[in-house]
């Protein structure tokens, strides 16, 4: 997939409220593609959208890709209903972990994608910091 065009977050202003959400939308189809853990069909369906070759409205609209996505969403029900407190606590712990560095480097890509900001402070985002913070 390397060698292959890949859709700019542009191209999935057609499903995306704003500029952001198609940014996260590509990177979470990116995750999907780049993931070992994800095969099959989801696999398939993010290589797809990413190269161009199908639009996102037509992948949503695939039977077959969002019968993968809804496997993926029950095998993922079925694992949380069947942690234990502990594991519940320890999973929680680690979301919020991930969240911050997520959020952490969208600040950062967005700052890039803002261009040179000088000694401009941001105002910090929603629940946030700032990214001088």
């Amino acid at each position: 997939m390397n060698n292959e065009r890949q859709i700019q977050d542009e191209d999935l202003m057609d499903v995306a409220a704003d500029q952001e959400q198609a940014h996260r939308l590509r990177k979470a189809l990116k995750t999907l593609a780049d993931n070992p853990n994800v095969d099959g069909k989801l696999k398939e369906m993010a290589r797809e959208v990413l190269s161009g070759r199908i639009g996102m409205k037509d992948a949503i609209e695939t039977p077959s890709y969002m019968e993968a996505l809804g496997d993926r969403m029950s095998e993922i029900k079925r694992a949380a209903e069947n942690q234990t407190m502990a594991e519940r606590e320890a999973s929680r712990e680690q979301y919020a972990k991930w969240q911050k560095e997520r959020e952490e480097e969208e600040d950062r890509e967005r700052a890039e994608r803002d261009g040179p900001s000088g000694n401009i402070v941001t105002a910090p985002r929603k629940g946030g910091r700032s990214h001088r913070g």
